[in-house]
């Protein structure tokens, strides 16, 4: 096992400081030292790792690719070390710090965010930081606490909780349907306009998850005039402006449904749903923040067994 002298660890926790303000001065500020200490012993710091961690100039500073690999492993170490003081310590009871989230736009905006505010009246002491992106990002190498995903990803860094099992619908204006017909059959979907989302991280459609007849699933594939790339709100949103048939889920197109503004058609072809998690790093020792907001997630969206 590695061994690290006390100067080792203050050095790492230094660094992580700077790496985190961007800056040497506010690190020191922030530490109690001078800047001229805390240039010397990142400079030590880069002279035994053989690398350099930040890349200077009159005017930046920013991490080297090194640097950034360096302060995400020495983070989590960090948190790690101060999660168990907390453990046997008892100062774990009272949840704080940053934590950081990376969710999609959808879910976000329809049954993320709706609910924070609970959350954060609970606890006063968490900051969040919030992505919103349908880009995939690795939340180990990123430096995210958690994440929500689409499905299971098969990481076995990743501790995985189901959230949810949200079931689709296809769906459209009443004006739309005034003007074009109702479709009640899949054949009829080729004389429709639908809307197609483009998944970034593949460039691929999004396939509609459909129901046939006889109970089969299936991934129903189509090529479509009308397109949309990044956000699948802009289906929802062109949909909702009388564009076209889309697919959603339903905890997005029930109020609307409600008010009369939208209409699902083909009712018999659904049923079908995607499983929404909740994905975090897997380490022995949980953050408080961390369990509070997962054991929150869970009490507020899990579906009943």
């Amino acid at each position: 096992m590695p061994v690290f002298d006390a100067t080792q660890i203050s050095t790492i926790a230094l660094f992580c400081k700077a790496a985190e303000l961007r800056s040497f001065s506010a690190a020191a500020e922030a530490l109690g030292l001078t800047p001229a200490s805390v240039s010397r012993a990142i400079k030590r710091l880069e002279e035994r790792l053989g690398v350099r961690l930040f890349a200077r100039t009159t005017r930046t500073m920013r991490l080297t690719h090194e640097g950034e690999l360096y302060w995400q492993e020495c983070r989590q170490a960090l948190e790690q070390i101060a999660a168990a003081e907390r453990a046997i310590t008892g100062q774990q009871k009272v949840p704080s710090g940053l934590l950081r989230i990376s969710v999609g736009t959808l879910y976000a905006n329809y049954r993320l965010l709706p609910v924070l505010e609970a959350f954060t009246s609970a606890y006063p002491q968490i900051e969040l930081e919030l992505s919103l992106s349908n880009r995939v990002a690795d939340i180990v190498e990123e430096g995210y606490d958690l994440a929500i995903r689409i499905g299971t990803p098969q990481d076995s860094r990743l501790v995985v909780q189901k959230l949810e099992d949200a079931t689709l619908g296809i769906f459209a204006t009443p004006g739309y349907l005034a003007r074009r017909g109702v479709p009640q059959q899949m054949d009829e979907l080729a004389g429709h306009d639908c809307l197609q989302f483009i998944l970034p991280s593949t460039g691929r459609a999004m396939p509609w998850l459909l129901t046939l007849p006889d109970g089969q699933p299936l991934d129903y594939q189509f090529h479509s005039r009308l397109r949309l790339l990044d956000d699948a709100q802009g289906c929802i949103s062109w949909g909702m402006a009388g564009g076209g048939l889309f697919q959603t889920y339903h905890f997005i197109a029930a109020p609307a449904l409600a008010r009369g503004e939208l209409v699902e058609v083909m009712p018999d072809h659904a049923g079908r749903a995607r499983q929404f998690s909740v994905t975090y790093p897997q380490n022995r020792h949980l953050s408080a923040r961390v369990r509070a907001f997962v054991d929150f997630l869970l009490a507020r969206l899990r579906q009943p067994a």
